[in-house]
């Protein structure tokens, strides 16, 4: 029997859509090609469907209300229901962090707890927006989805039960290794092999501060630090890069087949956050063959399974003599490289599919 599934999409069309919009697109799209799911993308009222790469891949059915008006009355009312513009559905799956009404069988997927580890780092109305969707998650849902096992301890420790948590990793698109330098690379400014490289949203839990502090120990100046990412929030890159201004280039975005090359030329990939609850840009720096300094303790050591050095993400010299390892080895990057691209081999969207899929049919009528 096929299951009709009402599919939370609205990320998409965020500003900084980020991992959650990477890793619902990612799973809708492996679920689309299994047959035995039939998903509804559900998103607030919008003109215009997102641009590449942020474009959902499956058909979304929007709610009268736009998107700051839907959150608020999800959360605040307990209205509207989906089925209003969906229809009947089997089960409901919120990929993020807005919950709608329980009007059928709820899977909530849970990213990271960063809110109650770092309040900090929040605005007032998200750290509001954050526990309103954890105490309706804790409430209704059915069963809660982790993309790690870092996050599910998180999840036991914030009071939901174990029983209902499941660790559904993400995938990742493999890259093939190409045997000259990318012209694109240095098209960017850049030299193959002669940069640190560092993606995602500019944010304080990023860790930015000491990344920058460390690439100062390095005193390399043959090396440069690229940054690849959209301005998020809560975070004055300009004043952490200023002491190492004149080696650094930021990128901003970068088009899929750009990031790419950054990858699998970079000399090292840098990726030192306080929190995640993947890490998405290690899976994909680990996919390219780049070698990989993460933060110990963390959802992304859980990711790099041994596959690149792991060090205490608020330690600099630490980050800096791991850096300087690789960049001085090259037997030690080729080895990382290797390991880290068979790692990344086991990470496949369509194993997130298979465990998403059962998870539906666990709490199906």
């Amino acid at each position: 029997m096929t299951l009709t599934v009402g599919y939370t999409i609205e990320q998409c069309w965020h500003r900084v859509p980020g991992g959650t919009a990477t890793s619902a697109i990612g799973t809708a799209r492996a679920l689309s090609e299994r047959g035995d799911v039939d998903l509804i993308g559900v998103a607030a009222r919008h003109r215009e469907l997102p641009p590449s790469p942020w474009t959902p891949p499956i058909p979304v059915r929007h709610l009268a209300l736009p998107r700051r008006a839907l959150y608020e009355s999800w959360h605040s009312l307990r209205r509207p229901r989906i089925e209003r513009a969906t229809g009947d559905v089997d089960v409901i799956h919120a990929t993020g962090m807005a919950i709608p009404p329980r009007s059928a069988p709820l899977v909530v997927t849970v990213h990271d707890l960063a809110f109650l580890r770092y309040p900090q780092h929040a605005t007032r109305n998200g750290a509001r927006f954050f526990r309103r969707s954890l105490e309706l998650t804790k409430r209704d849902a059915d069963l809660v989805l982790c993309p790690s096992d870092a996050t599910r301890r998180d999840c036991i420790a914030a009071g939901i039960e174990a029983d209902r948590l499941r660790v559904v990793p993400w995938g990742v698109n493999p890259r093939a290794a190409t045997a000259a330098p990318s012209t694109s690379v240095r098209e960017l400014g850049l030299i193959p092999g002669r940069y640190v490289l560092w993606v995602g949203t500019v944010e304080p839990r990023k860790n930015l501060a000491t990344l920058a502090a460390a690439f100062s120990l390095l005193e390399r100046r043959d090396l440069t630090l690229a940054l690849v990412g959209p301005q998020g929030w809560n975070e004055d890159m300009r004043t952490r890069l200023a002491p190492i201004e004149s080696q650094t280039r930021v990128l901003g975005f970068v088009s899929g087949d750009e990031l790419g090359a950054l990858y699998e030329h970079a000399a090292a990939f840098c990726y030192p956050s306080l929190l995640e609850g993947f890490g998405m840009p290690v899976l994909e720096a680990m996919a390219a063959g780049a070698p990989v300094v993460t933060s110990r303790g963390t959802a992304t050591e859980e990711v790099l399974g041994g596959c690149g050095i792991a060090v205490d993400p608020l330690d600099a010299e630490a980050i800096a003599d791991a850096l300087a390892s690789l960049v001085d080895d090259a037997a030690q990057r080729a080895r990382f490289a290797t390991l880290a691209r068979n790692r990344a081999a086991e990470f496949r969207w369509e194993r997130t599919a298979e465990l998403t899929a059962a998870t539906y049919r666990e709490v199906a009528p």
